[in-house]
This record gives structure tokens, C-alpha cells and sequence, in this order.
């Protein structure tokens, strides 16, 4: 009881900063040190249930003029097939991501953008998780919108490995700002390469603002619907 207790009575401490979308943004924006700012986003982890194709970190980049940045994966077959019918180097209009539940990220996001490469997605890993590990995303491509570049997959999957962006010619090393979709496990990979590590709550299915939980058969009062409620 007196561990309960404890639990209870340290139910609002703050242990993690999550910083909305718009936040990220502008600490991006801000940023210039020597190594890259690892951005991610908690919320889209396909890892824990997440869809992988919210927008909404990518279009605060955007919105924001980051450049030299990068960003990956979004989870969007429809328009991974429509960029493998185009050549690389070629201008392609696409909507990108947001189509499974636009409730939960954002949805499409219409831009203009060049085809960079195309692939079938395919790699091994090389870092302290997928290490020696045959892995694939599908099909896959990536494009230049503005200055972000994009990885573009079929097949759902956390960032958990350097090689999930360099076997599609980017270095995240290289840039100045990485965006990526994970909660915890590309740590171990990427922040021997980061300058900060920032992580985001994009709004997507496994955000922590549970009151944006579409909730049918929950008992009320229950903590953290209620904050208020006595114990």
C-alpha cells in the first residue's frame, strides 16, 4: 500500500520532456551546433503500434524552412509506387502520408518534390540493434522536398539503425537536423552521431495526450482521463 502510495502521490512529476510539434520545430530552426539534432517522434513509432505516416513533424519542418535536414520513414505504399514509376532526378507532385487515420499525425501532406532514389528497400544492419541483421522497409523511395530529404517506405518499421537511412544514399550524420520515427530504441545508433537528442509528441496513435483517445468502454473516474480525481 505504501508503494502505491508513492506511485500516486508522484502521478504529475515530470520525467520526460515531450515537446509538441511546433516546439521541435523551432528548436530546429535554432539549431547550430557541430553534430545533427535527432528529433523524435515518440508518438509515430511504429514499434509500439503506431501507423508511420503522420505528417505533422514534417510539415512543422517544412512550414519552418529547415534545411539541410532529413526525415524518415514515412509509411506510404500508394505514393512509394507512384514515385517508381517516375526516373530519379524528375519533379514529382505527391500527397505524402497521413492516409491511414488523419486523426491521429495530420493528414496528406501536398508538395512538390524531386525524386532522389528508388529501391527495393532491402538492407543490413550494422549498428548495436540490427547489427549483421537482414532487414526491409518494401519498396521504397526518397525525395527532396525543399530542404528536407525524405524516406518513403511500404512496410512499417521504427528507426532503429544508421543504415536504415544511408543504404538510401543519406548520411544522417551529414545534416544538420534528423527527424525519425522511434520512442527509445534508436538511441543506442544514433546518439553517438547527435549533438541533442529532442523527442516529439506529434499528436500520432501512441501519443500521451490520452485525451485525444477516441475511448468507448473506459470506467470514469480513471487517471490520467481525470486528473483530478481522489485515489
Amino acid at each position: 500500500e505504501s508503494i502505491a502510495d508513492k506511485i500516486w502521490d508522484a502521478r504529475f512529476d515530470v520525467l520526460n520532456t515531450y515537446h509538441s510539434v511546433a516546439e521541435a520545430a523551432a528548436i530546429a530552426r535554432d539549431w547550430h551546433g557541430d553534430k545533427p539534432l535527432i528529433i523524435a517522434d515518440y508518438a509515430d513509432n511504429p514499434g509500439a503500434g503506431g501507423y508511420g505516416d503522420a505528417t505533422t513533424l514534417l510539415g512543422a519542418l517544412l512550414q519552418a524552412g529547415i534545411g539541410k535536414a532529413c526525415f524518415g520513414p514515412i509509411v506510404d505504399p500508394e505514393t512509394v509506387q507512384q514515385l517508381h514509376r517516375a526516373k530519379a532526378g524528375e519533379p514529382v507532385q505527391v500527397r505524402l502520408g497521413g492516409k491511414t487515420d488523419p486523426r491521429f499525425g495530420g493528414g496528406p501532406l501536398e508538395v512538390a518534390a524531386t525524386l532522389l532514389w528508388t529501391s527495393d528497400g532491402k538492407l543490413v544492419g550494422d549498428g548495436p540493434m540490427l547489427g549483421g541483421l537482414e532487414f526491409s522497409f518494401g519498396p521504397s523511395a526518397v525525395v527532396q522536398v525543399d530542404g528536407v530529404t525524405v524516406l518513403v517506405v511500404s512496410e512499417p518499421s521504427q528507426m532503429l539503425d544508421l543504415q536504415q537511412f544511408r543504404a538510401f544514399g543519406i548520411d544522417p550524420a551529414a545534416h544538420r537536423v534528423v527527424g525519425l520515427k522511434s520512442m527509445q530504441h534508436f538511441r543506442a545508433a544514433f546518439e553517438p552521431i547527435a549533438g541533442k537528442v529532442i523527442v516529439c509528441d506529434s499528436g500520432a496513435l501512441c501519443t500521451l495526450d490520452y485525451e485525444k483517445m477516441p475511448y468507448r468502454n473506459v470506467p470514469r473516474p480513471i487517471y490520467p482521463l481525470d486528473r483530478d480525481m481522489a485515489l
